[in-house]
């Protein structure tokens, strides 16, 4: 049974949540299926439908700050709940299951490259920077690089707003330490539909961004992945809506000779960490 008809069963069993929410939050309703939960019970990954006014359906990880909202819920199952977005955070309430359906198994894709190991160099890649220049990633080569994936649209504030407001802490350190005066920042969009030049020069902008410290990149979207997946980034896109983006978050370090360093996973890093391993690599 395919997620949307098994969906509409349950659902049909179930009151909707309301929208609105409290002063300085909105909420929405989410439905979806659990895919996996994590043992603290803290975290779900969830494969939901359209979010009504907010974005459309993917799969993505979702927490909660009860445990016990996600305690029972297994693999497979069918959920309801409300959705809470304040401005530098996310979580579900009043989770319900309402059914469950096999889940639709993906075959993993095959992306015919390997995981950039410690010490390896960093493959070259053409992109477009926000001025409109192309730059080729080895031209940032003599300064040590910190570069993330992120699309400018992406809703959630704890993934691609994230790695932006972190960017901008990093950023205030770099210009305050000389000592970490040979570091640069980059934001690489795999949305190149949507993140046009001019796209990223106004977000730069808006996030304050001196591109002596930080540049933003887009190109072309099949070389973007290509450059991405090295480093364990995962995009899907919606063959029916190739705006409809699916996407993990990885962040990593790459040394002043272009050699890979290390990636830090998902959302949980601190900008702290990031500028205690660039100091050590500053040694």
């Amino acid at each position: 049974m395919r997620l949307h008809k098994a969906l509409g069963i349950g659902f049909a069993l179930a009151a909707a949540a309301g929208c609105g929410g409290r002063s300085g939050s909105r909420e929405y309703t989410l439905q979806g299926q659990v895919l996996s939960v994590t043992a603290d019970h803290t975290e779900a990954n969830i494969k939901h439908e359209d979010i009504k006014g907010f974005m459309p359906g993917m799969t993505m990880p979702y927490k909660v700050r009860d445990p016990g909202q996600f305690a029972d819920l297994k693999r497979g199952d069918l959920i309801t709940s409300t959705l809470v977005v304040v401005s530098n955070d996310a979580y579900l309430k009043d989770v319900k299951k309402v059914g469950e359906a096999p889940v639709e198994e993906t075959p993993p894709a095959s992306s015919g490259f390997e995981l950039l190991k410690k010490g390896a160099a960093v493959p070259n890649a053409t992109f477009i920077d926000q001025d409109g220049r192309e730059r080729d990633f080895a031209s940032f080569r003599g300064s040590i690089v910190v570069v993330t994936f992120i699309y400018t649209s992406c809703p959630m504030p704890t993934f691609c707003p994230l790695m932006d407001r972190h960017f901008a802490t990093i950023q205030s350190k770099l210009k305050m330490d000389p000592s970490l005066g040979n570091v640069h920042l980059i934001s690489v969009s795999f949305d190149p539909v949507r993140d046009t030049p001019a796209v990223l020069k106004t977000h730069a902008t808006a996030l304050g961004a001196d591109p002596k410290y930080w540049t933003f990149l887009t190109g072309d979207r099949d070389g973007i992945d290509q450059f991405a997946m090295r480093f364990g980034v995962s995009v899907s896109r919606d063959m029916n809506d190739p705006l409809n983006i699916t996407h993990n978050l990885r962040t990593a370090i790459i040394d002043a000779r272009g050699a890979f360093v290390k990636t830090y996973t998902g959302n949980e890093w601190m900008p702290e960490q990031v500028l205690a391993d660039l100091g050590h690599l500053g040694q």
